[in-house]
């Protein structure tokens, strides 16, 4: 569509804003389509979710609990396709800063001078504790770069202002799911203690095993209480993180088992911490959630305060406890000064700033073309490698056979090609969950 076009339609449309988000798990998206939905009072979302090993599942998508008008899972190639063809106004990019990057570059390569192309948003689905420098550089060049709090919109201008690039973008808001009705206390006891595992921290089986089974002791300790280990996937599903010790499979070789006012649920976070009383945990974003109710929140120290497991992010919270502390009746409460700074109270609008920064960019109609910091001059040996795992060259176009046709596809066909590639992420996910782990055992003996 001519830009002429393009811009008097945004215009004309503005009430109903037209959203996409691209999101690559079912954190960023939840994330993502929140976002949007904070952005926009009515906004038309168009879901995509990018093709790779932790696309979620029907299951997953269930759980979240966030619709989208339309929903259609995508390579990288295509959906930069998509945006060629559709009128956004806006695209959110729930995605690892790698994908971030190359769709940054497609679209530069898109629209490689001014255009009335769509706003560029992006961000974090949660903590950030490692990767600062990395991940935001990969995110440089959207035209919002949300920080969850005070405290990161400090770090990310720091970042970007320490490499020479163009700070502007990062504008401070808070996470999108931050909401839900305020803790009521019933009394000095908790009565039920959720623990929300996370997929990947901590790591060893040694250490998950140890933390459910303090759970577990806990249970038998507080025989009142129920005591609820919240999972996040089941065996074969894979959310941000891999997960290759899974609770659930840990669960089955405690000798005699959970007790039985201790069991392993799914669900809602939010539906969840509607009737917590104490939310446990090493470092999960369920922390803020829990926090932002009011509700007793540990962030466990059993296994150390560590960059590693990211609980070192809680330093100052008032929240960090070990499961010592838990079964003697400690019930932490949050810092309020902290609570403040990292965006988890506050009065007022979060995502005000947001919405006033995509109005001013929405109102100019055409839009600079995209200025990532990473560009071959100044990341010649890193840039093409990260656009080349997204089947896009060095200047951000696909790559030959990256964008296929399906216009002329049968519907057989088109089924048969989606079986196989659950099929291939079956077999991915058996070999991280069963035989790397199996392997590396193997090796230390």
């Amino acid at each position: 569509m001519p830009a002429s076009n393009r811009a008097a339609s945004r215009t004309h449309s503005r009430a109903v804003l037209r959203i996409a988000v691209l999101a690559d798990s079912d954190t960023r998206w939840k994330w993502g389509a929140l976002t949007a939905r904070r952005l926009a009072a009515q906004p038309h979302l168009t879901g995509y979710l990018l093709r790779g090993r932790a696309t979620p599942t029907a299951r997953q998508l269930g759980e979240v609990g966030v619709e989208a008008d339309r929903l259609s899972e995508v390579t990288c190639a295509r959906f930069l396709a998509e945006l060629e063809r559709e009128r956004y106004d806006v695209v959110v990019l729930a995605l690892v800063g790698g994908a971030v990057q190359a769709v940054l570059h497609g679209v530069r390569a898109l629209w490689p001078e001014p255009a009335a192309r769509p706003v560029l948003v992006t961000g974090y689905v949660g903590v950030v504790y490692e990767k600062l420098a990395d991940g935001l550089l990969l995110r440089h060049g959207a035209d919002l770069v949300l920080a969850n709090s005070r405290h990161d919109a400090g770090r990310f201008r720091a970042v970007y202002e320490g490499v020479g690039a163009d700070a502007g973008a990062v504008t401070e808001t808070a996470l999108p799911f931050l909401d839900g009705a305020a803790y009521e206390r019933a009394g000095d006891r908790a009565h039920t203690v959720v623990f929300a595992v996370q997929p990947s921290v901590p790591e060893s089986r040694t250490d998950r095993a140890y933390l459910l089974e303090r759970a577990a002791r806990h249970a038998r300790l507080h025989p009142g209480r129920e005591v609820l280990i919240k999972l996040r996937s089941r065996p074969g599903e894979h959310t941000t993180h891999l997960e290759e010790q899974p609770y659930q499979r840990l669960a089955e070789r405690i000798p005699g088992g959970l007790p039985p006012n201790c069991r392993l649920v799914y669900g809602n976070m939010g539906e969840v911490l509607d009737g917590t009383d104490l939310l446990v945990t090493v470092s999960s974003t369920a922390a803020l959630e829990s926090l932002h109710r009011g509700i007793p929140t540990a962030v466990l120290t059993d296994l150390g305060i560590r960059e590693v497991l990211g609980n070192h992010h809680f330093l100052g919270s008032g929240c960090l406890a070990s499961w010592d502390q838990l079964d003697a009746g400690l019930l932490p409460q949050g810092d309020p000064d902290w609570l403040a700074g990292q965006g988890v109270t506050g009065a007022g609008d979060a995502f005000a700033a947001a919405r006033a920064r995509l109005d001013a960019l929405l109102g100019r109609g055409v839009l600079p073309a995209v200025a990532p910091y990473y560009t071959p001059v100044t990341a010649p040996g890193y840039l093409p490698g990260i656009l080349a795992r997204h089947h896009l060259a060095p200047d951000g176009t696909p790559l030959p056979g990256a964008v296929r046709e399906s216009g002329g596809e049968s519907r057989l066909r088109r089924r048969l090609r989606a079986h196989l590639r659950e099929a291939a992420r079956g077999v991915y996910r058996h070999g991280v969950q069963r035989v790397a782990p199996m392997i590396r055992r193997m090796g230390e003996l």
